[in-house]
């Protein structure tokens, strides 16, 4: 309490009793959550006391600082937590600059956004980053700056607040492992201060990275050998796992810990709704493992939500955390952590499977793979996706390929040489990224539309072929939709942008391939969205459809249970959704000839008699098998 009083009497001194006493609730409720995680890392401090005090003080700063409006926003997302886990959410990301040129032209693409019903609007990486090549923006130099080219701070704050007023949510990226080479941190510790020095992995010889490197792996081998960088101007190894000008950050320090907090409620104090943090998996190292998804980067996330939940209750964390499902649920919060972790997270093993199941045109694989998944908390989320910004490495356990008769290598194998084109009669047109020669593992860069067919198709004027990849796009994202959480669409996808290799024309972007599905977006042919008799129109209505349909079916809230169920049909997936809201079939055909689910088996799964399609508002007939049309789609509710 002594504490609690220093801050009525310090930072909180200007404001109104009932603001002091809403903080010193939230202070009361979260700080067991504070300091569980925090002991954890950092109760070896010989001043940890005063550490936490001084972290509890910078919490209360930001609390101050925030906007009236913001806390007025914080109230409403406490008093409903499964805002973004209701039926009616609908994510889109895209690049600020690739969308609309700047964050004032987004703001004037609002219109556009709500045509299509998005609620939620991923910008990837507008933070200010180094100059030159930067992964995608993911080489930050500073976190309190947005990128020249794209406006200000202050903009990026008015762009949060127009959104706030159509009821959409600001998700940004914060790129929380790693800082550029540029950073002021950076700057310092090659300059030789030891302070900074701390903030990063800097050895003065190949000791330790020689033992570290026996064990962790290599993210981007044709991008760099290793895990460590040597600097020759300050004589030092220098941790960096990613590219050479993206060093990894100590957080075995705590005053890194404190910069990225301090930064985090910053950010959420211009009004964003959303922090993607990236690359969490590696924000923690221990010699002799793979330096990825150790108990301490769960503990360090952990902290960031419960302190966040002080200052700014409104904020949700997003796990960036592409690894197999035994590590990633526990982003969610597993044990004393349930719910007290990140609340969203990505389901990259259904993206893979989906893919997985277009080219074998067969589901035993995604259904036996799907149902292995662990149970998530209650009031977390996934976030389904068909396609992001980044490639596509084929998650296929060797266990699960077993399951079901087929040989883990050989399937991986076999994908991408499908999707990169490679595989004899395939459709796909996409490019390998990041081959390792030793494991022979090879992702797939490429846009959606692309890698499901409708490139070639229209190269060839095979009007067919054109159907046929509208259907599989379609598909795909009506499984998105259905699936459970809050489904991302990626910018473009709505009117079938294809891949686009301008970028090779870019020394800083030429070196990397994943700007294929990069493309900017394409205004003049968005203007076709309305003619239902153009591809791009078809697919941009269909998704319309569907997604008006979504918000309509309270039975998709994302504490439903999903789970995948055998349709006694190879081709056909099914995915039965159950909740007090109601009852729900998913039905997705991933093959190109019609498909029969028995009525037998329907009626083994609670759905005999009538029944309608919420998918396109129509009547199911009764009593009878169910035939669905090449890539075709159902979302079966009892009548």
């Amino acid at each position: 309490m002594q504490l609690l009083e220093q801050l009525i009497a310090g930072p909180l001194r200007g404001m109104e009793q009932l603001e002091q006493q809403i903080f010193a609730l939230r202070f009361a409720q979260h700080l067991p959550d504070v300091e569980r995680p925090l002991r954890q890392l950092y109760a070896h401090l010989p001043n940890y006391d005063a550490w936490l005090e001084k972290l509890i003080t910078l919490v209360a700063n930001a609390y101050a600082a925030r906007p009236a409006e913001l806390r007025q926003r914080d109230l409403r997302r406490v008093h409903e937590p499964d805002w973004f886990q209701q039926s009616d959410m609908m994510g889109y990301v895209c690049y600020p600059d690739r969308f609309a040129g700047t964050l004032r032209g987004v703001a004037e693409k609002i219109p556009y956004l709500k045509e299509l019903g998005i609620t939620y609007l991923h910008l990837m990486p507008l933070l200010k980053p180094r100059p030159g090549a930067s992964d995608g923006g993911y080489a930050v130099m500073d976190y309190r700056q947005v990128r020249d080219d794209l406006g200000t701070m202050d903009d990026l704050a008015h762009l949060a607040a127009q959104l706030r007023q159509e009821d959409m949510s600001l998700c940004i990226d914060l790129v929380c492992n790693h800082t550029a080479k540029e950073h002021a941190w950076a700057q310092k510790a090659q300059a030789g201060d030891p302070e900074y020095q701390n903030y990063y992995f800097m050895y003065p010889n190949r000791t330790m990275p020689d033992q570290y490197e026996r064990t962790v792996r290599e993210i981007f081998p044709e991008f760099k050998s290793g895990s460590f960088t040597y600097y020759e101007a300050f004589d030092r190894w220098v941790w960096t796992t990613f590219n050479e000008f993206q060093w990894d950050l100590n957080y075995a320090n705590p005053a890194v810990f404190g910069e990225m907090l301090d930064i985090m409620l910053f950010l959420a104090n211009q009004g964003v709704e959303v922090l993607r943090l990236d690359a969490v998996a590696f924000m923690w190292k221990r010699l002799g493992t793979d330096c990825e998804n150790q108990p301490e980067a769960h503990a360090i996330l952990q902290a960031f939500r419960a302190l966040s939940r002080i200052a700014a209750p409104g904020l949700l964390l997003k796990a960036e955390a592409i690894v197999p499902p035994p590590q990633l649920v526990p982003y969610l919060g597993q044990g004393l952590a349930a719910n007290k972790e990140c609340e969203v997270a990505y389901h990259n093993v259904f993206m893979v499977m989906l893919w997985s199941s277009l080219a074998e045109q067969q589901v035993a694989l995604m259904t036996h793979a799907l149902q292995q998944m662990p149970a998530i908390p209650s009031r977390t989320s996934w976030l389904a996706y068909v396609r992001c910004h980044d490639d596509i490495g084929w998650a296929v356990t060797e266990e699960n390929a077993a399951a079901v008769g087929l040989n883990g290598y050989l399937h991986r194998s076999f994908l991408s040489d499908f999707y990169s084109g490679r595989f004899p009669g395939t459709y796909a047109r996409g490019a390998t990224f990041q081959f390792n020669p030793r494991t022979n593992d090879r992702r797939i860069s490429g846009s959606c539309a692309s890698l499901a067919g409708l490139e070639v198709a229209m190269e060839q004027q095979d009007w067919a072929a054109m159907d046929l990849a509208v259907r599989r796009i379609v598909l795909l994202h009506s499984l998105i939709l259905a699936f459970g959480g809050l489904p991302l669409l990626y910018m473009g996808d709505e009117i079938g942008l294809l891949n686009d290799d301008s970028y090779l024309q870019d020394p800083n972007l030429a070196g990397d391939n994943r700007w294929l599905h990069r493309p900017m977006m394409d205004w003049e042919l968005a203007e076709k969205r309305h003619d239902g008799l153009s591809v791009n129109g078809r697919i941009f209505q269909s998704l319309r459809r569907l997604i008006t349909a979504r918000k309509q079916t309270p039975a998709l809230h994302a504490e439903a249970a999903a789970r995948p169920v055998w349709t006694h049909n190879i081709h056909v997936f099914g995915l039965l959704r159950e909740s007090p809201h109601g009852r729900l079939l998913i039905l997705g055909n991933f093959s190109d000839h019609a498909q029969t689910v028995p009525f037998y088996r329907l009626a083994e799964l609670g759905f005999d008699g009538p029944m309608r399609n919420k998918a396109a508002d129509e009547t199911i007939p009764a009593w009878a098998d169910l035939q669905i049309e090449p890539y075709g789609y159902l979302w079966l509710e009892k009548e």
